[in-house]
C-alpha cells in the first residue's frame, strides 16, 4: 500500500502558530519571544558567570602584563595584553548578550572572584604567570563547552556566541602552552 505524502506518519515541519502570535505582544521584551519559555534566566545567570570569569581574566592579564620581567617578557608581556584585550571583548559580548535577554549584566566587583570560574593571579615569575594563565584559559575552555551543552537549541544565538568565544580561549591556550614550551 502506497503511503501518501501528507500521511501522519511522516513527521511534518510546520511552524508553531500560537508561538507566532504570541510574538506579537510584549514587545518591550525585544528580541526575547515566549519560546525562550523558562531556560532565559538560567542563561542569563550563565551567562553573568562567563562575564565575571572574563573580566577576572583581563584583570589578571593586565597585572602580568605590567608586571612581567625577565629576558623573555617583552614579547610575554604583549601577549598577555592582547589576551586582555580579547577577553575585554568578550565581556562586552556576554554583556550585550545579557541585556538583549532582559537581564543585567553583573559587574559588581563585591562578588567578582565568587562568580568567576576562574582565579586571579599575583605571580611575579614568568613562568609562573604564563601558567596560571594557562590554567584560566582551560578552565574557559572547560565551562564554555559546558555552557554551549547546557543551552544546546535552547538559545542558538547566544550558542553561536559562546562558540565563537570558545575558539578564542583555545586560540589562548595553545599559545600560552607554546609559551611554556620555550
Amino acid at each position: 500500500m502506497k503511503q501518501d505524502r501528507n500521511s501522519s506518519a511522516e513527521p511534518q515541519l510546520k511552524l508553531n502558530e500560537e508561538a507566532i502570535e504570541a510574538a506579537k505582544r510584549s514587545l518591550d521584551e525585544g528580541a526575547v519571544t515566549p519560546s525562550y519559555g523558562p531556560w532565559r534566566d538560567q542563561i542569563v545567570k550563565l551567562l553573568n558567570d562567563a562575564l565575571a570569569t572574563e573580566l577576572v581574566c583581563v584583570l589578571r592579564y593586565k597585572r602580568h602584563h605590567f608586571t612581567a620581567k625577565g629576558m623573555n617578557s617583552p614579547a610575554i608581556a604583549d601577549e598577555f595584553l592582547v589576551h586582555a584585550q580579547e577577553e575585554t571583548a568578550h565581556s562586552e559580548k556576554l554583556a550585550e548578550r545579557i541585556v538583549q535577554l532582559g537581564g543585567e549584566p553583573d559587574f559588581s566587583p563585591a562578588t567578582l572572584l565568587q562568580r568567576s570560574h576562574a582565579d586571579y593571579d599575583e605571580s611575579k615569575d614568568l613562568k609562573a604567570m604564563v601558567r596560571a594563565n594557562l590554567v584560566a584559559e582551560r578552565v574557559a575552555v572547560e565551562t564554555y563547552r559546558q555552557m554551549i551543552d547546557l543551552i544546546g537549541d535552547k538559545d542558538p544565538t547566544t550558542r553561536r556566541l559562546l562558540e565563537d568565544v570558545l575558539r578564542d580561549e583555545e586560540e589562548h591556550a595553545d599559545e600560552l602552552a607554546d609559551l611554556l614550551d620555550q
